[in-house]
């Protein structure tokens, strides 16, 4: 069909022509793939295979035996998905047994990240896997400078302080680097001069997280801040795979250089 229209767009005035593209355009669908990459976050879900179907039916998962806290495809790079609406289903590797199934959309030439995160056990509320589609459009950092942002994909602490500081130091100290960042958002970048001291100890940064309000640390990490000035960053805060608890790791994703 949209082979028909394109050979009848060829024989109509351009005027014409521009008007029917605007109409048949949809009817085509897009061209462009979008570009995804995948976060398991699920501290209960055990390695899951992850399948994601346009407008054409694929027979093999996009993101294969994705353990928790693990990225796929390897950073920095993005696996190709059809662009739209496409339906995003989870089971376990190796089995039928399914964890989420669920719908998002995504531009044409769009980057994505996409963290499944929640609980995939079904209890008195039912399964609460959630996935978030966070789009990434990457900033060029200052001369000399660093960027970072952060995803707070930790359910068991609802809002956060995030304290983003130069080593070394002895605690988290204001201002507050992201401030009141709640379950499943993703904060803006935040702009840091670039800290060479990351060929040895301490790394770079230390992060420190509490619960808002608070100035008592949930979560503490030491980072290597990036080989380059220009980097970009994003970090996904997590649970600990036993639950209940935020995680005192972090998953990394390279967003630039």
């Amino acid at each position: 069909m949209c082979r028909l229209m394109s050979r009848l767009l060829k024989t109509l005035p351009l005027t014409f022509a521009l008007a029917a593209l605007s109409i048949f355009a949809a009817s085509c669908g897009s061209i462009a793939p979008a570009q995804v990459r995948f976060v398991n976050a699920i501290q209960d879900a055990g390695t899951l295979d992850i399948d994601v179907t346009g407008p054409n039916a694929v027979t093999t998962p996009e993101f294969a035996h994705v353990s928790f806290l693990d990225v796929q495809p390897a950073q920095p790079g993005y696996t190709s998905v059809p662009s739209g609406n496409d339906t995003i289903a989870a089971v376990l590797t190796g089995t039928t047994t399914p964890v989420f199934t669920d719908t998002l959309g995504w531009d044409a030439g769009g980057h994505y990240t996409v963290v499944a995160t929640g609980f995939s056990q079904t209890g008195t509320n039912g399964s609460n896997v959630v996935l978030l589609s966070i789009p990434d459009v990457t900033p060029t950092p200052p001369s000399g400078d660093v960027e970072f942002r952060v995803i707070h994909a930790s359910p068991s602490v609802p809002k956060v302080d995030v304290y983003i500081e130069l080593n070394p130091n002895t605690g988290p100290g204001l201002p507050i680097t992201i401030q009141g960042l709640t379950y499943k958002q993703a904060s803006n970048y935040v702009t840091f001069v670039f800290n060479p001291n990351n060929a040895t100890p301490p790394p770079g940064f230390k992060v420190y997280v509490t619960a808002s309000g608070s100035t008592t640390p949930t979560y503490i990490a030491e980072f290597l801040s990036p080989s380059t000035a220009g980097a970009v960053r994003t970090l996904v805060l997590t649970d600990a795979p036993t639950g209940g608890t935020m995680n005192s790791t972090y998953v990394e994703l390279s967003d630039l250089n």
